[in-house]
């Protein structure tokens, strides 16, 4: 099988290292860099540089870029796919990238499935990408209605391969509704809570608690900026409701209600505990 891959960033890098480091298949890759190319090569993450003729003879692309460029590239380079392939993308969104490229993948007699690799780290570009990024974590799947179980398996095979230990099925909109949770609003709250005045004092007084809470908030802004104005109903709805639960919090602790604040707490905890399947 070939495999192209759009994107050589720390996503894309990495799936090119897995694949060449797991399975047999041929690996192109394509780069706004030149020198990301042959470093890929040099390092053998990649076969060859992803050209035109070579693009159409991929059974399977592999598209790491922002949302806006993952359906610009597509869309651009549709008549260049070979009929039948697949186009998996790698998104964090998954409603804006699957109605746009859908009726793409129709229109142009090639497959397009929805995907996003729960996986990544603090730093970004090829330099950062590792074979091993993937293991034991999830990749979430949206494949389209009509969609031949086959093909399904082909990619949750590929995705086993390379170290994912979980693949889940998902539609775009429920992706996107729990993504707005799981990902994205703790992104936004790490970034906010970093902002606090305290937060130049902090040395000498945190641990692990302030490392949890801080480690996403270096962030890449224009690609989350990009990801979170592409789920404004859910990552909002989402943001609203811990500000209102925050403030119960704050309440209580004004009014030192400790009935109230106790109760609150003790709720959050046995939350936790059934989240994680303990008894209480």
């Amino acid at each position: 099988m070939n495999i192209g891959i759009i994107g050589l960033g720390l996503i894309g890098g990495s799936m090119a290292k897995a694949i060449k480091q797991n399975t047999p298949y041929k690996v192109f890759g394509l780069d706004l860099q030149d020198t990301i190319i042959k470093k890929a090569i040099l390092v053998g993450a990649i076969d060859e540089a992803l050209t035109a003729e070579l693009l159409s003879t991929c059974d399977l692309l592999i598209v790491a870029l922002y949302p806006q460029d993952t359906i610009d590239f597509v869309k651009s380079h549709a008549g260049m796919i070979k009929k039948g392939a697949m186009v998996l993308d790698c998104c964090g969104v998954k409603q804006v990238i699957c109605e746009a490229l859908e009726p793409v993948a129709r229109e142009n007699g090639f497959i397009f499935m929805g995907g996003h690799p729960m996986a990544g780290l603090a730093h970004a570009g090829f330099t950062h990408a590792k074979k091993a990024l993937f293991n034991n974590a999830s990749m979430i799947l949206t494949p389209v209605k009509g969609t031949r179980i086959e093909d399904v398996q082909k990619i949750k095979l590929l995705c086993e391969n390379i170290g994912f230990t979980n693949t889940q099925i998902s539609t775009p909109e429920e992706h996107d509704r729990v993504i707005a949770f799981t990902s994205q609003l703790a992104h936004v709250v790490s970034n906010a809570y970093i902002k606090s005045p305290s937060a130049l004092e902090h040395k000498g007084f945190s641990a692990g608690s302030y490392k949890d809470l801080t480690r996403v908030a270096k962030l890449n802004e224009t690609m989350w900026t990009e990801l979170f104005l592409d789920n404004p109903e859910y990552l909002a709805e989402e943001i609203d409701g811990i500000i209102e639960r925050l403030g119960q919090y704050s309440k209580a602790i004004k009014e030192k209600d400790a009935d109230t604040l106790s109760q609150l707490l003790k709720d959050g905890k046995e939350r936790k505990m059934l989240i994680d399947g303990e008894k209480f």
